[in-house]
């Protein structure tokens, strides 16, 4: 058997453990951050999302069903590198066109293995998320943190413009047309525009430099803001298309990032969290229903409402902004984290986790309901106000 090529992971604090190449051989910098879900591998590697960020995967068997040309995300892998302890020897699935490490070594992405996944994330889970470096070229642990040290960090990083679609583009909706929903593309997943389609919705993708003017010239019915990477504090191009489509009261719906410039748009803050939420096993309560969803999470920066915050729980009562009323919708069960606003006196609400969870629980798919009951209520009592 031949031996691997030695690689190794140092954080910025300099804790070093040490590793085998994985993927691409040569050296790479991000944040490191942890993964939850036991599934899902390929969609977690092609999120935008998860750009500029070395994900580990806490899951210690990764690679097993190989890759295949159906479930990307994206057109490409995003992550800046890969994290895993135990890959797959050989990939085994009737789907499966390739294997992943193959993939990752073709994509450029440089990775490690044999990491033990479990003591690293428990350290990012004390200490926090931080930046990292890879190497398989690199001997001297103390010159690659110099390197890790001098890489950029997430926040005041605005990462959107480098993630978004360089051309819009649009998904027809399946069977018949019923509504048409323009797309800031964030870091947009394939999977929104599907469920939308499911639900008789055209989508016109458009890219995050966009104006209001350029999404409302699709004929759209509504705006929809998509999830994203970086942090939401340097998106004010967005935020300014979100306060102008509210003040026009066009129905808006945000995911994730979206989810917080929306909360921007509103007039709240945004911090950082520790080492945030990312996997497809988190519990968030709907208090509309006092239903608890197991949802799929996957940021590291959080809405900040008046009372709010890790730890705090969230009031609930109606919040005054410069648009009416706004209720924390969701809350996350883990931390008490804002995980969703409904808007009483306009037309929008955001969640923070993924309803298209791909992959994930569908335990949150309704939401793609209530965004066609919106949009249809809205053109509803427009056509009865122009009769």
């Amino acid at each position: 058997m031949t031996r691997r090529r030695s690689a190794i992971l140092v954080l910025e604090d300099g804790r070093t453990f040490p590793g085998e190449a994985y993927g691409s051989v040569g050296e790479t910098f991000g944040e490191a951050v942890f993964t939850t879900g036991m599934t899902g591998y390929q969609e977690t590697l092609t999120d935008p999302s998860y750009h500029r960020q070395v994900v580990v995967q806490t899951a210690p068997h990764i690679g097993n069903t190989g890759v295949n040309g159906e479930d990307d995300e994206s057109g490409r892998i995003w992550v800046a590198g890969y994290v895993v302890r135990d890959p797959a020897r050989i990939g085994s699935n009737w789907r499966a066109t390739g294997g992943l490490e193959d993939r990752l070594a073709t994509e450029g992405v440089v990775g490690i293995s044999g990491v033990d996944t479990r003591a690293l994330t428990r350290h990012l889970r004390d200490r926090g998320a931080m930046r990292v470096g890879i190497s398989s070229v690199e001997k001297d642990p103390q010159s690659l943190l110099a390197r890790v040290r001098q890489s950029p960090q997430m926040v005041g990083a605005d990462l959107s413009t480098e993630v978004t679609t360089p051309e819009p583009y649009v998904v027809d909706a399946i069977g018949e047309h019923r509504f048409t929903v323009a797309a800031l593309d964030l870091g947009i997943k394939r999977n929104v525009p599907r469920r939308l389609a499911a639900r008789g919705v055209r989508t016109h993708v458009l890219p995050a430099s966009s104006s209001i003017e350029d999404l409302l010239a699709t004929g759209a019915d509504a705006i929809f803001l998509s999830p994203g990477p970086g942090d939401p504090a340097t998106a004010d191009g967005p935020v300014a298309v979100a306060r102008e489509a509210l003040r026009r009261q066009v129905p808006l719906f945000g995911i994730c990032f979206g989810s917080q410039i929306l909360g921007r748009a509103l007039g709240f803050g945004t911090y950082k969290l520790g080492y945030g939420h990312r996997g497809i096993n988190q519990p968030v309560l709907d208090r509309a229903t006092g239903k608890v969803e197991v949802t799929s999470h996957n940021h590291g920066f959080a809405v900040q409402v008046p009372g709010g915050g890790v730890g705090a729980v969230v009031p609930d009562q109606v919040i005054d902004t410069d648009f009416g009323g706004v209720r924390v919708s969701h809350v996350c069960l883990n931390d008490n984290v804002v995980e969703g606003l409904r808007a009483v006196d306009v037309p929008a609400f955001t969640v923070q986790y993924h309803p298209e969870a791909a992959a994930g629980p569908h335990d949150a798919d309704y939401l793609f309901d209530r965004f066609a009951e919106l949009i249809g209520s809205r053109t509803h009592s427009k056509g009865r106000s122009n009769a």
